[in-house]
């Protein structure tokens, strides 16, 4: 365990230098994690410990760095990581309305983000905690700081490219890897595939020696046998499949109707004007 914190503590120092000088002139502000999918059982806590307290995960709802998301079985969870993002699932009431093709039948509006994200997707039975979520604008590009704990299960993720002088971590329990922009998929038990890019996966071996692998695009890490190997198909399909559904634009409709009922009170007979009044007081 102490060669893996030695290890990531290696990789930290070893881009603070640079995001420290693209930085230094801007405001580093905290990032956010947007929920945006959310299916079958799913909670979060802001607390640490055996004793912390769990609610409910539900789309929409942003959280910082601190927080810990978990999924039950069958469960899945989308999250971008990032800016806060304009999406109707954070927000009461849309920023940006648009009449619906079909708004003369129904009073429905429409409202579309546009924006590349970072996004993961934690599978049935992951517990993932962000360690450090920081971004700041240097006029040039973005340069952002991503630390994640993947304490169980499997994530699967979309990050767009980096800046030079951004970094991107996982810490799994056995190790660490490092993200320069890619489509893949991590598991707490050293697992890696890639489908696009590249990533570097490092870890204590069965032996107690420290390895550092360079998982290719089309390639597979797998633990049980220690072996890297391309990417069945149906492996590829799946993270095609899910590559799409990551990079989905969420979009939520909100219904208002309109009451187009009305009431008009008779001045001569107090009746209402829906029923036709009569002057000598008989209905």
């Amino acid at each position: 365990m102490k060669t893996v914190q030695n290890l990531f503590s290696a990789l930290v120092c070893s881009v603070v230098l640079s995001f420290a000088v693209s930085a230094s002139a801007q405001e580093i502000k905290q990032g956010v994690a947007t929920v945006v999918r959310v299916q079958g059982e799913a909670s979060y806590t802001l607390e640490t410990g055996p004793d912390a307290k769990w609610s409910p995960l539900v789309a929409g709802k942003i959280l910082q760095a601190g927080a810990t998301l978990k999924t039950e079985p069958g469960g899945l969870v989308d999250v971008v990581l990032g800016k806060e993002i304009k999406m109707l699932q954070a927000r009461p009431t849309p920023d940006k309305i648009g009449f619906a093709p079909d708004s003369l039948e129904r009073g429905m509006v429409d409202y579309k983000p546009a924006a590349e994200q970072n996004v993961i997707r934690l599978t049935g039975g992951t517990t993932l905690k962000i360690d450090k979520l920081t971004v700041s604008d240097t006029g040039v590009d973005t340069v952002s700081d991503t630390e994640l704990d993947l304490q169980h299960g499997r994530i699967f993720a979309s990050v767009k490219k980096l800046s030079a002088a951004s970094q991107y971590l996982i810490k799994i329990p056995n190790g660490i890897a490092g993200v320069r922009g890619t489509l893949f998929g991590l598991g707490a038990d050293d697992w890696c595939a890639v489908n696009r890019s590249s990533v570097w996966l490092s870890f204590t071996g069965p032996d107690g020696q420290l390895e550092t692998l360079l998982i290719k695009e089309g390639d597979q890490y797998n633990p049980i046998t220690g072996q890297i190997t391309p990417l069945s198909s149906e492996l590829i399909n799946l993270l095609n499949l899910i590559s799409t559904a990551l990079d989905t634009v969420y979009l939520q409709v909100y219904l208002f109707s309109n009451d187009l009922t009305y009431c008009h009170i008779s001045a001569t007979s107090g009746n209402d004007g829906n029923h036709g009044g009569h002057h000598d007081g008989h209905p």
